[in-house]
């Protein structure tokens, strides 16, 4: 199982893309990259809305996140997100670790 959480970090005046450039730059990602469960820690930003960064945070398991969660690295992620005054939208996914359907596949180009 694993669990993906997409996080819509929204603010004003390029405030989410500085958030994200600040937590690259103080090492936080790299940090929670190294955590024991994690899979994968990546920003994107949405080519209409300049103001808005998706985090995609997955997890091997919810105890990896759980661990994740209890860390010190939450305190300096919500100092962050304070600091730059983001809002968030969440939405959390769990795999179904049965893979892609064939009928999927052949809309996939390697």
């Amino acid at each position: 199982m694993t669990i993906t959480i997409n996080i819509y970090y929204s603010g004003e005046n390029g405030n989410a893309r500085k958030f994200a450039e600040e937590m690259i730059s103080s090492g936080i990602v790299n940090d929670i990259r190294a955590e024991d469960g994690n899979i994968g820690y990546e920003y994107f930003f949405p080519m209409d809305d300049k103001e808005t960064v998706l985090l995609i945070d997955a997890w091997k398991d919810q105890r990896s996140l759980d661990k994740h969660h209890a860390s010190p690295m939450m305190a300096k992620i919500a100092e962050l997100r304070d600091k730059y005054d983001l809002h968030m939208r969440v939405e959390r996914y769990i795999s179904d670790d049965t893979g892609i359907p064939a009928t999927d596949k052949a809309y996939i180009r390697k």
